[in-house]
C-alpha cells in the first residue's frame, strides 16, 4: 500500500496504541489489525521488553525470525505473517529504514499431498448439512472460494445476470470472478431476499450501517447502509464495533462454517477430517478431472504461482493409469 502522504501517528500514545491508529487510518481490516497486533507483542517480549527499545533497529527481525522456524517449526506463510507485521511497526509506525529483507529459513518438512474427496463422499458430507452452513459449504466447493472470501462476500459481488461471482477481499488483493454454480442459483436468490429482510428490519430500529471495503472513499459513508455493501451471510445478531461503537451486523463467525463441516464430514462416516481448505481442494482436483486447463483453474483459484495450482495434478483420480509390475502381467499370461 503505497502512501500519497505519510501519516504520523501520536507520539503521546503507547507504542501500541500507535499501531492500532495507523492501522485504522490506512484502513486495515481488524483481523489484519488483530494479527500484526499480536506479532508485534510477541517480537517485543521476545527481546525481554515491555517497552520497545529505540536501540533495536531490525536486525532483530530475522533472529526472531528464525525463532519461529527453528524453535516453533512455524511454516515460510507462518514467518512471511509476521514479517509483515514487523514491517509495518518499522516502516509505517515509527519510520525507520529496515536495514535488509531477512532471509527466512525453511526447514526441510515433508509437505502433504492436498487432502480431496470422491464426488460419493462430498454428495454424502452435504446430505449432512442444513441451511446456510450447506449454502455456503456448496460455494466453496462449486466456485472454489477460500473460507474467508465467502464469509465476507457482500450482496453486490453475486452478478446473477451473468453467472458470477467478484472475490474482492482477497488474500492477495488481487480481485478475480469465479462462476455461480447454476446449481444454487435459486437458492443464492432467495437467501438474498432473505438478507433483505433483515437489513429492512435493521434500519428501521436505527441500524443498518455497515463496514465499507477499504477501497471505498470515507466521504462515501452514505454507502454504509445501502443494500449492496451488505454481507450475504450476516451474523444472526447486532454487534458493537470494536473501532467506532457503532451497532452493526457483521459476517458469520467463521468459525461455525468450520465446525459445521467437520461435524458434517465424522457423520458421513468419512475416514479422515473435513475442512473448508478440502471442499476447495476438491473443486481445484475436480475441474482438472473435468478436462479444464491447469492455467483456467489457477485463474479461478486465485494463485499468484502456477506450481501452487500443479500439486492437484497430483491427486487426479482419472490421472493416466499408474505403470504395473511385470509380476502382475505374468499372473494375468497365467490366468489365460
Amino acid at each position: 500500500m503505497k502512501d500519497k502522504e505519510k501519516f504520523i501517528p501520536d507520539a503521546e500514545l503507547k507504542l501500541m496504541d500507535q499501531v492500532r491508529e495507523v492501522l485504522q487510518h490506512y484502513q486495515y481490516s481488524y483481523s489484519t489489525e488483530k494479527i500484526y497486533c499480536r506479532w508485534i507483542i510477541q517480537y517485543i517480549k521476545f527481546f525481554n521488553s515491555q517497552k520497545y527499545s529505540s536501540d533495536m533497529k531490525g536486525r532483530e527481525i530475522e533472529i526472531f525470525l528464525n525463532h519461529l522456524s527453528f524453535d516453533k517449526k512455524a511454516s515460510i506463510a507462518t514467518q512471511k505473517q509476521a514479517m509483515n507485521a514487523l514491517f509495518f511497526l518499522y516502516q509505517k509506525v515509527l519510520d525507520k529504514k529496515v536495514p535488509e529483507k531477512p532471509r527466512l529459513i525453511k526447514l526441510k518438512r515433508t509437505k502433504p499431498l492436498p487432502q480431496v474427496l470422491s464426488k460419493a463422499e462430498l454428495f454424502k458430507l452435504f446430505s449432512k448439512m442444513r441451511g446456510n452452513h450447506l449454502l455456503m459449504a456448496k460455494l466453496l466447493y462449486g466456485s472454489g472460494l477460500r473460507l474467508m472470501e465467502c464469509i465476507r462476500l457482500r450482496i453486490q459481488d453475486i452478478d446473477f445476470s451473468n453467472d458470477k461471482i467478484h472475490i474482492r477481499s482477497t488474500r492477495n488483493r488481487k480481485e478475480r470472478s469465479v462462476m455461480l454454480p447454476g446449481s444454487i442459483k435459486d437458492e443464492m436468490i432467495i437467501h438474498k431476499e432473505k438478507t433483505r429482510e433483515i437489513h429492512k428490519k435493521d434500519l428501521k430500529k436505527g441500524y443498518g450501517s455497515i463496514d465499507l471495503p477499504g477501497t471505498i472513499p470515507v466521504k462515501l459513508d452514505i454507502l454504509v447502509k445501502s443494500f449492496g455493501y451488505q454481507y450475504l451471510f450476516g451474523a444472526k445478531k447486532t454487534s458493537k464495533d470494536p473501532r467506532s461503537g457503532k451497532i452493526r451486523r457483521y459476517h458469520v463467525i467463521e468459525s461455525g462454517l468450520q465446525k459445521a463441516v467437520k461435524r458434517a464430514g465424522e457423520r458421513a462416516g468419512i475416514q479422515t477430517a473435513v475442512t473448508c481448505q478440502v471442499l476447495r481442494n476438491c473443486f481445484a482436483t475436480h475441474m482438472l478431472e473435468n478436462g479444464e486447463s491447469i492455467k483456467t483453474v489457477q485463474k479461478l483459484m486465485g494463485h499468484a504461482n502456477l506450481k501452487m495450482t500443479k500439486i492437484y495434478l497430483k491427486v487426479m483420480e482419472n490421472a493416466p493409469p499408474a505403470i504395473k509390475s511385470p509380476l502382475d502381467s505374468l499372473e494375468e499370461i497365467c490366468k489365460e
